[in-house]
């Protein structure tokens, strides 16, 4: 391990781990000493620390943190990130809010303490750019690699204690050029115009020098030349049980019975819970007890619709280590639960969710990398980071409900990544979705919410003002087209009162099911 002391963009002082120092060139900036470090130490985790946090730098603990070779982590206690709150104006994704708490999933690094294996570096050095701002150095390249495999993370474990704050301000300059830089062109009109809006500011300047910059997204990153074997054990039993619910489906989850069935690693347990709203109706399967499973099947049976309501009792008789959250219309391969398994130990996660396709569908996935949501119906979790999440009953029979459960796993500490493979296959049986009409609080009202209300909730449960805001201007201009108001004034007021409308009704649920 070797750190990299730094102040005012500049390095000050390298020193590595058996307290050697180095000679360094003190006009060359941090990212290209990073770099030159990377290339005489190809092994080694190479850490940054602004000086001021010298003292809290918790040395000890980092070679843990750094658990396999694909990670950068970084963190700074100051509730501002390097880019600002405008940032949300542009990305909808949950990596903009971040709970300094916990481990948490973010491409916002800080120049404040962090660090990255040498390998990493090297597998880049290419195709980054060595800005002279280390934030923006480190925000850049995160930004970049993320979607091809990176996993960035926010780690408050970097420090022993918490340091006090430090003032940092962003230049309209930077975050404008950083959209320009980082995103499709159209999102620097958009912050724009967001901030004009929202803000009463008239960013002309940024906005016309951002450009002046090249788009950086088109970079050929690859970063499988990087192995992976994390040294966290995250399986020890490898019990799995199996949660699935199920509605008038009784072929479709017979199939998936015979697929679980032949699997080389069994499930322990699977846990159906069968609904019927009518209060007449008995159960329809009747293979769960004339045939003979190689596993235990608990069969719930209730007369109330909904998978919010029969995954939370699904979840209630856990009793393995791992939990796989399915579908009652998917077919997995013999071999779906030991790839998973061997998936997880690689990377020492404890929630991945699954790449899940219908048949004919493309499959341009292929990376595993952090994913922006979470599938209720094709996730492996490890059973106790279930112990204080829930399926929020304010999302039933509306939308949502996938991504608030994975807020919930990332406020807690843990990180959802894709798999591309083993894969899912998603039949969407013909009885699919919702399967019986709910009578929604909304439905008969003069003025329909827009968005859903549920949506809503979302939105004001786990995004920042600027992303709920920023929701609002894109949704403004996509329901145009779609709706039969053409005059535009019209359209702006039925708008505004539709907005009002899901934010009293998104408050009512949140009220109501005290989410």
């Amino acid at each position: 391990m070797i750190v990299v002391y730094h102040r005012n963009n500049r390095i000050s002082k390298i020193v590595s781990n058996g307290k050697k120092t180095f000679s360094f060139d003190k006009k060359e900036t941090i990212a290209n000493g990073l770099l030159q470090l990377a290339i005489q130490f190809p092994q080694s985790i190479i850490v940054w620390c602004e000086e001021v946090y010298q003292e809290y730098l918790n040395l000890k603990e980092i070679p843990s943190l750094f658990h396999h070779h694909k990670i950068i982590l970084s963190y700074h206690q100051n509730e501002v990130e390097f880019l600002g709150s405008t940032i949300g104006y542009v990305e909808q994704s949950p990596f903009i809010k971040i709970n300094k708490s916990v481990t948490f999933p973010t491409w916002q690094m800080s120049s404040a303490v962090g660090g990255v294996y040498a390998e990493v570096l090297l597998a880049l050095k290419e195709e980054i750019y060595l800005d002279k701002n280390f934030d923006y150095f480190l925000c850049s390249l995160a930004k970049l690699a993320m979607p091809k495999g990176l996993l960035c993370y926010s780690e408050p474990n970097l420090l022993k204690e918490k340091p006090k704050e430090f003032a940092s301000n962003t230049s309209s300059f930077t975050v404008f050029r950083f959209v320009k830089q980082h995103y499709k062109t159209q999102w620097v009109f958009l912050l724009f115009f967001n901030i004009f809006l929202y803000e009463q500011k008239f960013p002309i300047l940024p906005f016309l020098f951002s450009f002046f910059y090249k788009n950086r997204t088109k970079a050929t990153i690859n970063l499988d030349g990087i192995k992976i074997q994390s040294s966290k054990k995250v399986v020890n039993q490898a019990t799995v049980d199996v949660i699935i619910p199920t509605i008038g489906r009784k072929n479709n989850l017979y199939d998936v019975l015979k697929d679980l069935k032949v699997q080389t690693h069994l499930p322990a347990t699977v846990i159906i819970v069968e609904q019927n709203p009518d209060e007449e109706s008995k159960s329809e399967l009747d293979y769960l007890t004339n045939e003979k499973w190689p596993f235990k099947i608990e069969h719930i049976f209730i007369h109330q619709a909904g998978a919010c309501n029969a995954r939370n009792l699904a979840l209630n008789q856990i009793q393995s280590e791992w939990v796989f959250l399915a579908d009652d219309d998917i077919r997995i391969d013999n071999d779906f639960i030991e790839k998973t398994f061997e998936k997880i130990n690689s990377f020492g996660a404890k929630v991945v969710t699954l790449k899940c396709f219908q048949k004919g569908q493309s499959q341009p996935l292929t990376t595993i990398f952090q994913w922006i949501t979470f599938g209720s119906g094709c996730s492996f979790v490890f059973a106790d980071s279930l112990r204080y999440c829930k399926f929020k009953m304010g999302y039933e029979f509306g939308y949502g409900e996938d991504g608030d459960f994975g807020m919930q796993l990332r406020n807690l500490g843990q990180d959802v990544l894709f798999l591309p493979e083993p894969s899912i296959l998603h039949l969407k049986a013909s009885m699919g979705g919702f399967r019986t009409k709910p009578v929604l609080q909304w439905q008969n009202e003069n003025i329909q919410p827009k968005p859903s209300p549920t949506v809503m909730l979302y939105q004001i449960l786990h995004n920042t003002r600027e992303q709920q805001l920023g929701y609002k201007i894109i949704l403004f201009f996509k329901y145009y087209r779609l709706q039969k108001i053409k005059n535009p004034l019209k359209y702006y007021f039925n708008f505004q009162k539709q907005w009002k409308s899901s934010i009293f009704w998104a408050n009512q649920l949140k009220a109501k099911n005290e989410v």
